[in-house]
């Protein structure tokens, strides 16, 4: 079935319609600058507006860097504190004309790294994190996904674990890679006491160099790349609105 799916970030809202059969993109996606502060109005303006790019007319999936559950936003870390509370579904649905369905980004993601990437057949606990301007986390168990763990916001020294580890801490504070993946390695050696998955999946921007911090790494579970890329959250968005339907 093809599906419009939309991941709206933090600096860019990017979105193409996929075959969520597949995981394929039906054409080259298209990026807009996410609103300057990401008000709801303006963010769902864009998101009208990449639907009328692609001339749609069916279903829409959103990634949203929130705790989403039934539509409804429930945190604000990286997003206009408007949000809280707000029904995304609805407002998207009022702006575009047509069927929403937003979930949290992370999870979207990771929907397509356990169906066409990384994860793909893998069976017991998997754990995606995407290193970006946060740390996005989703919790998979034989493939069935827990959704809104939101797990770059567990305590570290008193601080979320993303303000010291995430790839934009790394930038902010000029780390060198053997400084970040020091932080980055506590980050997964905390969640392995508190989860002992199987499997760790890293994606996001900061993934890209996963050759730089790899040999950095001492968990136990296994360590792997994504291989969705950047195409990740806009397939798994699409996935979510499609198993909804």
């Amino acid at each position: 079935m093809e599906t419009l799916g939309i991941d709206i970030g933090g600096t860019g809202i990017k979105g193409a319609p996929v075959d969520t059969v597949t995981g394929a993109l039906l054409a080259p996606r298209v990026r807009i600058l996410t609103p300057e502060q990401g008000k709801p109005k303006p963010v769902a303006k864009v998101v009208e507006e990449i639907a009328a790019q692609f001339k749609w007319q069916g279903p829409i999936g959103c990634g949203f860097p929130s705790v989403v559950q039934n539509g409804v936003v429930y945190s604000a870390a990286n997003i206009h504190k408007s949000w809280i509370g707000l029904d995304a579904d609805k407002l998207f649905e009022e702006i575009t004309g047509l069927p929403v369905h937003v979930i949290n980004d992370a999870d979207a993601a990771g929907l397509a790294e356990i169906t066409f990437g990384a994860g793909r057949g893998e069976r017991g606990l998997v754990m995606i994190i995407t290193i970006g301007t946060g740390l996005g986390s989703a919790l998979f168990i034989n493939g069935q996904l827990v959704p809104n763990t939101e797990l770059g916001h567990i305590e570290i020294k008193g601080k979320d674990a993303e303000v010291n580890a995430s790839e934009a801490a790394r930038i902010r504070q000029k780390m060198s890679w053997k400084r970040w993946s020091n932080r980055f390695n506590t980050y997964l050696q905390t969640l392995e006491r508190l989860f002992w998955p199987d499997l760790f999946i890293l994606g996001g921007g900061g993934a890209k160099e996963f050759a730089r911090f790899k040999d950095s790494l001492q968990v136990r579970a296994r360590v792997v790349p994504a291989q969705m890329g950047n195409e990740a959250g806009i397939v798994g968005a699409a996935m979510a609105a499609h198993l909804k339907t």
